[in-house]
């Protein structure tokens, strides 16, 4: 009997032991947590996140790319919890169900406003505050500072002026500094700041000032060649230069007139070449014509400005006008006897004679001749001969005329000039004087748009290669001992006034 007692409570023993290691199995069934700890907003991992569990597990911290794990966690039903100074502190739900189960997490944190330090006020660095006799395109600089070194600054900078009403705003600059173009001579300039982080309010600079210098007084203007369309450029004989006319305005043949102080030009207007004046600094720009200047070709045209600056002499075709520098009174001057096109044309200053140059409809054939006001004839310079012409320009006193021709009598569609030179024509004598060939024009080239200067010592001209296609430049010839001076590359149509 003992013994079967002795037995039995073994047996019961076994039994419950068995049901306790069971219970201990169950107990340490585990899985694990991965995670990422980013900054909302940008994506950008955080590093040195605490993040643990309620109930309580393991506490660990992510890495340098925000990565996080935690492992052997008892299956069950946990709260996350992502914390870090500076950042408002994260909570997320998980279930851990199964045995070696891993659970993927990822914790967007926001940023603790609350915590948040405003960027400093915008302090200016350049052009110095009152700074005057600056140029028409300047480099504004500030600095900023911000202690929340993740914080993304963004500026907006607004530019107001005594000229005008109008206003510049440049919004969403990352950069602290902007390159201000297209500026206007003498005028005072008035710029702030504003700086914002996104959290906290707007942070204004002070109204910083500056004021560009007065308009030059430049005697020289050229034309460039942008994307197919010309502009207008301003300069004295040091190449000291500024933009005359936008970039989007197809401009060319520029005149110069001393007593209107105004700067003629043409401008492309619905297809046609109308005539333009202009202040020197290339504000208040004013359309002449309604009816268009026109010829065999828009970049060979030309037309003159009487020496008073009252008046305008242009060519529509065969027909010769006089119209006032205001677009009013308009007048028909004169019509060519054989239809023949006027290209070109120049007023003598003592407004007594008038230079014209005709050719047919493909740019040849061509006549360079002189009229008074009544049309008459007086003088002929050239005629019957093959190849292009061009470039009429009368001396001060109104003895000489200046011109072009290709001597090599050259004749094709797309009015390629192979060996064109100056020429320079006595009326008193009938004198004909070579002039590239005294100043040695190089082989292979051409000399085209002539110019005097305004004392008549020198002349302007461009000189390029005769293959169509290469760049042109501005040269200057002294009259007295035949001497070539490069002035301005990269130009053409020029104007000495």
């Amino acid at each position: 009997m003992k013994n079967i007692f002795k037995i039995s409570a073994l047996l019961f023993f076994l039994i419950m032991l068995t049901s306790c290691s069971e219970d201990l199995v169950e107990k340490v069934q585990v899985g694990t947590l991965k995670g990422i700890v980013i900054r909302k907003g940008t994506n950008q991992p955080i590093k040195n996140a605490k993040v643990f569990t309620t109930p309580s597990t393991e506490t660990v911290f992510s890495k340098e790319d925000g990565s996080f794990i935690i492992e052997n966690i008892p299956l069950g039903d946990y709260s996350v919890r992502a914390e870090l100074t500076g950042y408002l502190t994260t909570f997320q739900g998980i279930n851990l169900k199964n045995t070696s189960q891993v659970v993927s997490i990822v914790f967007e944190m926001s940023d603790d406003d609350s915590l948040n330090s405003s960027p400093s006020v915008p302090v200016l660095l350049s052009p110095v505050d009152n700074a005057v006799d600056q140029p028409l395109s300047i480099d504004l600089t500030w600095d900023c500072n911000d202690a929340d070194s993740l914080d993304v600054l963004k500026y907006t900078l607004v530019v107001k002026n005594d000229f005008d009403s109008n206003v510049i705003e440049i919004k969403d600059l990352e950069e602290k500094h902007y390159f201000l173009e297209n500026l206007k001579f003498g005028v005072t300039y008035y710029w702030q700041v504003t700086v914002t982080d996104g959290i906290n309010p707007a942070v204004n600079s002070p109204v910083f000032r500056f004021k560009t210098s007065t308009t030059p007084n430049n005697r020289f203007h050229y034309v460039k060649k942008m994307n197919g369309s010309y502009y207008i450029v301003s300069s004295d004989e040091e190449n000291v230069t500024f933009q005359f006319t936008p970039f989007d305005k197809n401009s060319w043949r520029p005149r110069l007139n001393q007593n209107s102080r105004l700067i003629a030009f043409l401008r492309t207007v619905g297809g046609n070449a109308q005539i333009f004046t202009a202040n020197p600094d290339g504000s208040n720009p004013f359309q002449v014509t309604a009816v268009p200047i026109a010829g065999f070709d828009n970049a060979e045209i030309d037309y003159s400005w009487s020496k008073n600056g009252k008046e305008f002499l242009y060519a529509n075709f065969a027909k010769l006008y006089r119209i006032n520098k205001d677009g009013s009174g308009l007048q028909l001057v004169y019509t060519t006897p054989d239809g023949s096109f006027i290209s070109e044309c120049d007023w003598s200053y003592d407004g007594s004679k008038i230079a014209l140059k005709t050719n047919d409809a493909n740019g040849y054939n061509v006549k360079i001749y002189i009229i008074d006001l009544l049309g008459n004839t007086v003088k002929t310079v050239l005629e019957n001969v093959s190849g292009a012409a061009g470039g009429l320009n009368f001396s001060v006193d109104g003895n000489l005329l200046l011109y072009t021709y290709d001597i090599s009598g050259h004749q094709e569609d797309n009015y390629r000039q192979l060996n064109t030179h100056l020429f320079i024509f006595n009326l008193l004598t009938d004198e004909n004087t070579d002039l590239s060939a005294v100043s040695e024009k190089p082989d292979g080239s051409n000399d085209l748009d002539p110019r005097f200067s305004p004392n008549d010592a020198d002349v302007i001209f461009v000189n390029t290669s005769n293959d169509g296609i290469s760049a042109k430049k501005i040269v200057k010839v002294t009259l007295q001992d035949n001497e070539r001076t490069d002035l301005f590359p990269d130009a053409e149509m020029p104007d000495w006034e």
